[in-house]
């Protein structure tokens, strides 16, 4: 097993069969319980970068695959993996027909690759945090990608036919859409959630985007949601 340490005091690769990495290290062998190592090593994992994985189901989907091809992984987060070995480009190839029949594809682009970090990091925020940051978006995403705003902007408008404001309003008023079908929150509150100056604001946004007010959307017996992973795609 090729794994890609900085340091060679580490047990020899071919000992080690899983790493995680915590405040002490722990390595696991075969042949012994996991062991801990309090001397300092340097691991850099191998980062993968894949398109339209948005969700749970696509996490334990690449987690299958990467399985199936005996890769280990140590982070799989929204659009990017962290794998302890080197991929062979028979893997790669491998990996990229599966994921393509699961409706996700491998990314090599990078122009491409920082697209979907801009997706992700949106999807993040508005769909798998509680309370949205109280920054101003701009900053927030500049700061997250270690990019100018300004940069990120033009790229995006270049390659998705669309601003980042319109995707990030396309994803808060599918979430809104959530919260009401929940329930557990009233319009003012879910108002304040999102970061709306009022309710009249937030009905008008949500009106322009579906044709509908909120409380018609509510009252509506097949109220349709969009899949994550299509919202601010149909515009291309």
């Amino acid at each position: 097993m090729n794994t890609r340490w900085a340091n060679s005091r580490v047990l020899p690769s071919k000992c080690v069969n899983y790493v995680t990495i915590l405040k002490n290290y722990v390595i696991k062998t075969p042949l012994a319980k996991p062991t801990f190592v309090n001397y300092p090593f340097y691991y850099t994992g191998l980062k993968l970068h894949i398109k339209y994985m948005v969700s749970k189901r696509c996490k334990s989907v690449v987690k299958e695959e990467l399985k199936k091809l005996g890769l280990h992984f140590i982070i799989v987060d929204l659009g990017e993996v962290e794998i302890l070995e080197d991929i062979s480009d028979e893997q790669r190839k491998k990996l990229k027909n599966e994921l393509l029949d699961a409706g996700l594809e491998l990314m090599d682009d990078k122009r491409g690759i920082l697209i979907e970090k801009i997706k992700n990091v949106i999807i993040e925020m508005v769909h798998h945090t509680d309370e949205l940051d109280n920054r101003k978006f701009s900053d927030y995403l500049s700061e997250k990608l270690s990019h100018d705003y300004t940069y990120l902007a033009n790229l995006f408008s270049e390659v998705q036919g669309t601003t980042i404001e319109q995707f990030v309003i396309g994803h808060k008023i599918e979430r809104i859409k959530e919260l009401i079908i929940y329930g557990e929150l009233n319009m003012t509150e879910i108002a304040w959630k999102m970061h709306y100056s009022s309710v009249a604001h937030l009905s008008n946004q949500f009106k322009k985007v579906t044709g509908l007010t909120p409380s018609h959307f509510k009252q509506m017996k097949d109220k349709r949601r969009s899949p994550i992973e299509e919202i601010g795609e149909s515009i291309l």
